[in-house]
């Protein structure tokens, strides 16, 4: 595990405190990446999530709830303290009062259907409260990590309690786990034709297995992969016509509009609404290395 503490710091709204961590070795592909975080901001703040390639398990600490609003049903809110997402193609949106303390775990979406045994379909249409899946595992961990005096202690207890669950829970297909590597190696790009091929099964068989292992059918999944290498490249400044040419689009055109419908805003908007002198405070991004949030107010 490779850690850092940081100690309490102060931002124009407030105080927060965050810390990021790799998991064990043993737990990697799968278990991608955690932190950990305590927020006292003196106003509320909403953020925009862009669709990633991971599940995530928010495991909070206290009762401050976020409440959460997709791009595709924004008539919809729903208020969740913890929760575990799956991977979904559309954004959405993030609002809090201030106040958080807790973990965060993001993770391959077939380890999520090898932890938690819930099929990634249900998740990927709605995030549910982890503390309340059968056999108690999951708020017992919670209020021992609350219970621990440190981050790094923490992350400790994550490896050991994910580690013994991925050893007892059901086992996804290695064929969708390999697939999953040769789709997310080829940033969304690779034609599924020819990936059902490469794992010895039929695309029909795959998109099956892939709904409920994944939680969206190939063809979507590669949606997400494509777009989040296209934000990367955009945030490190590419040129968007360079970026659709390397990212699998069929012109500029297509990547702008995909853009739009997957995260609600143009690239320009969101790429430009990233700049450290705007938000300030707490790390934005929910992934090392990738391009994956913008805060929207607060």
């Amino acid at each position: 595990m490779t850690t850092r503490d940081m100690d309490l710091r102060a931002c124009p709204m407030g105080t927060w405190e965050a810390a990021d961590a790799l998991p064990h070795p043993r737990l990697r592909p799968g278990v991608l990446a955690y932190r950990g975080f305590r927020l006292a901001l003196d106003h509320p703040r909403l953020r925009l999530e862009a669709p990633i390639s991971a599940a995530t398990l928010l495991l909070a600490f206290e009762e401050h709830p976020i409440t959460l609003i997709r791009s595709d049903r924004p008539e919809r809110r729903l208020r969740r303290t913890s929760l575990l997402s799956g991977l979904r193609t559309c954004a959405t949106r993030a609002e809090h009062a201030g106040r958080l303390y807790g973990m965060e775990v993001n993770l391959a979406p077939w380890m999520a259907f090898a932890l938690f045994d819930a099929d990634q379909h249900d998740l990927a249409a709605e995030p549910v409260d982890p503390l309340q899946l059968p056999g108690g595992r999951i708020a017992a961990l919670t209020d021992a990590l609350a219970e621990t005096p440190c981050w790094r202690r923490r992350f400790g207890l994550l490896d050991a309690a994910l580690a013994s669950w991925a050893a007892t829970g059901p086992r996804p297909a290695p064929q969708v786990v390999r697939a999953w590597a040769l789709l997310n190696r080829s940033g969304g790009t690779l034609p599924i034709p020819r990936l059902a091929d490469d794992v010895g099964w039929g695309v029909r068989q795959l998109e099956h297995r892939f709904q409920q292992q994944i939680g969206q059918c190939p063809k979507a999944a590669a949606r997400v992969l494509r777009m989040q290498r296209a934000r990367r490249q955009l945030a490190l400044g590419r040129p968007s016509g360079a970026v659709a040419a390397a990212c699998g689009f069929y012109d500029q055109a297509h990547l702008c509009r995909e853009f739009k419908a997957m995260t609600g805003l143009t690239a320009t908007a969101f790429i430009g609404g990233r700049s450290p002198a705007r938000h300030g405070g707490p790390p934005v991004d929910r992934l090392p290395g990738e391009t994956t949030s913008l805060v929207l107010a607060g």
